[in-house]
């Protein structure tokens, strides 16, 4: 099944790292956080995927290009100007990069890609979001409801820690984690081809009309998934991906090669 990654945004709550590049090639562990999700996904066995670029599209473009060339180890004749590949240490993965325009929305984004996409379920996620989420369950979940959209609900991270009172005394801590009331559109999302049907221009957000008028027609269903799910809308929250994965216990980690 194909995978489209959105990735076209501006990323403004995140200047500090999106002035020069795509926030999708934020890069956490010394790897783009596009290529952590790439992983995961490829991790199920979806090795084929679609980016949806737009600002600053050409980075994400180069740095596709030059991969295979920056993983393998190299003989260069310089008399000849010849060079031969010794150790390729490449994915084998098929990446399709698009420009999908400058300011098209996410659902006009990928309305922008229906022709190749052609007439198959695809999924589709953020550029900017990491979870330990397990696709082949998320893929047999949309398979046995039979609706056109499903989109994985996630429970929001909480900001803060707990306190455990005892009246006025402190008994205990609890570290950050996962809120444990609410649900939100944490991306993951498995779509039938009929989704198309809902997508009308560049100026659609996906996460608007479409979204509201499959509830409403009942096509659209949430897979829950209550375990890690991290954005990286600012600043703080890429330091604290990069903290998860400097402490070798980041929840995605096992789908990074």
């Amino acid at each position: 099944m194909k995978s489209v990654i959105l990735a076209g945004g501006y990323g403004t709550r995140l200047s500090e790292e999106t002035t020069s590049i795509p926030k999708p090639m934020v890069e956490i562990g010394g790897w783009p956080i596009l290529w952590h999700i790439m992983s995961l996904f490829a991790r199920y066995g979806h090795n084929e995927f679609f980016v949806a670029c737009g600002y600053k599209q050409e980075i994400i473009k180069e740095f596709f290009h030059h991969l295979y060339l920056h993983r393998s180890d190299l003989i260069i004749d310089l008399a000849s100007n010849s060079s031969e590949v010794m150790d390729a240490r490449s994915p084998d993965w098929r990446v399709g990069l698009f420009d999908t325009g400058l300011d098209t929305m996410t659902g006009g984004r990928i309305l922008r890609l229906q022709k190749h996409l052609q007439e198959e379920p695809f999924m589709v996620t953020y550029g900017d979001g990491l979870s330990d989420i397990d696709i082949s369950k998320l893929i047999a979940f949309h398979k046995s409801h039979g609706r056109i959209a499903t989109l994985t609900a996630v429970r929001p991270p909480a900001r803060f820690g707990s306190l455990y009172l005892d009246g006025s005394q402190i008994t205990g801590f609890s570290e950050k984690s996962q809120a444990s009331e609410g649900w939100i559109n944490g991306g993951f999302m498995v779509l039938e081809p009929e989704v198309f049907a809902y997508l009308d221009g560049d100026s659609c957000v996906l996460e608007r009309a479409p979204l509201e008028k499959l509830a409403e027609d009942g096509q659209l269903m949430a897979y829950q998934h209550s375990d890690f799910w991290q954005p990286m809308d600012t600043l703080r929250d890429k330091h604290l991906l990069e903290e998860l994965w400097n402490s070798g216990m980041a929840p995605w980690q096992d789908s990074v090669s």
